[in-house]
């Protein structure tokens, strides 16, 4: 009786041996059938992101666009030459798209005259090899009318509008204000720009949807809320209608997650190679390479935006030898310590200085 209940024993063990053989090769299977079907989707992504642009001709564009400087002299003057240099740069880099005259390019401390001459400037340098997009909102719709006007004339691929800011406005009001603005300037692709930190008004989802569906050139919104849940919640609403683009650089591959399509990037500025490979990366399916980018990149970013942008950014560039030169007030040169803590993260992050 005992040996038999021993072989028995054995013998369960056994069929219990090849039952677990039997759906660790299931499972196997199953992870493979899984994983070809994912190789199989992101082509189809990509396509279906492809046909999008194709159907949208205004689309402007995809990857990482710099949210670019100004240089100024040290009498604060706009340095042309500098500008010059630093598009070259970001070009051979591997930049995507050029932001001119935004908020990291000084634009509110810009006269109107030379706001349009960088804008023109930008235009006449890129020659057409990148797209050129135009900061030229105002918290007056007759003046954003008006540089938009100037931008298109001057050669620029898109303008890209803040909301109004201190008079802000209801949503009835940016639906205005937006549509005015791009019934002036029909044939030049608008991307919104929504940052309510800086502003105080914030283009609600249905806002920039509407906008989006009704208005041929609205192209795209900036979302740099910080908000993820209004961001899911707008690109839930949207119907691939708007192109979305992270305003953010701590926020980039979530963003892209839910259907964006890169990023306006200060962290651009002093990582051009990089910005572009962590969005392009992500897009073409290598989600963990883009995941390694973006974390490596997290203690940058915070010392970028240790103080209000650009004056991190201006003084990473000038450690790094860029003399791209000071700050217009109100801005002021960045303090001491946080000076040191971005330059230790800049080297961390394997960027030479000077």
């Amino acid at each position: 009786m005992e040996s038999y209940l021993k072989q028995k024993a054995k013998n369960d063990f056994k069929g219990a041996d090849r039952d677990l053989s039997v759906s660790l090769f299931c499972l196997q299977k199953q992870f493979w059938h899984v994983l070809n079907n994912i190789r199989t989707i992101v082509p189809v992504l990509r396509l279906h992101r492809k046909n999008m642009k194709e159907e949208n001709h205004m689309a402007i564009f995809e990857g990482a666009g710099v949210a670019l400087v100004t240089p100024f002299t040290e009498s604060g003057e706009v340095n042309y030459d500098k500008l010059a240099e630093l598009l070259e740069e970001q070009i051979a880099g591997g930049t995507d798209a050029i932001v001119i005259c935004g908020t990291t390019g000084e634009a509110s401390t810009m006269s109107p005259e030379e706001h349009l001459s960088v804008i023109k400037y930008g235009c006449e340098v890129v020659k057409g090899r990148i797209p050129v997009v135009a900061g030229t909102g105002s918290n007056c719709t007759r003046e954003a009318v008006y540089m938009s006007q100037k931008a298109e004339e001057a050669g620029a691929d898109g303008v890209l509008l803040v909301t109004p800011y201190y008079n802000k406005a209801t949503q009835k009001g940016l639906i205005a204000h937006y549509t005015a603005i791009a019934e002036a300037v029909p044939e030049t692709p608008i991307i919104m720009y929504n940052v309510p930190s800086r502003t105080g008004c914030n283009i609600q989802p249905a806002t920039a949807v509407a906008l989006a569906k009704n208005v041929k050139n609205i192209v795209g919104i900036k979302a740099a809320s910080g908000d993820l849940s209004q961001i899911a919640t707008m690109m839930s609403m949207a119907d691939g209608c708007i192109e979305l683009y992270s305003g953010n650089d701590d926020q980039v591959l979530p963003i892209l997650s839910l259907g964006g399509l890169g990023v306006i990037s200060v962290l651009s500025n002093v990582a051009p190679k990089e910005t572009h490979d962590m969005v392009m990366k992500f897009l073409e399916g290598d989600t963990k390479g883009a995941a390694e980018i973006q974390l490596k990149a997290i203690p940058l970013i915070h010392a970028l935006f240790s103080e209000v942008n650009p004056i991190p950014v201006k003084a990473a560039l000038n450690l790094m030898g860029k003399e791209v030169g000071p700050l217009r007030m109100p801005l002021s040169e960045m303090e001491d310590a946080n000076k040191a803590k971005l330059a230790e993260e800049l080297k961390n992050f394997g960027i030479k200085l000077a």
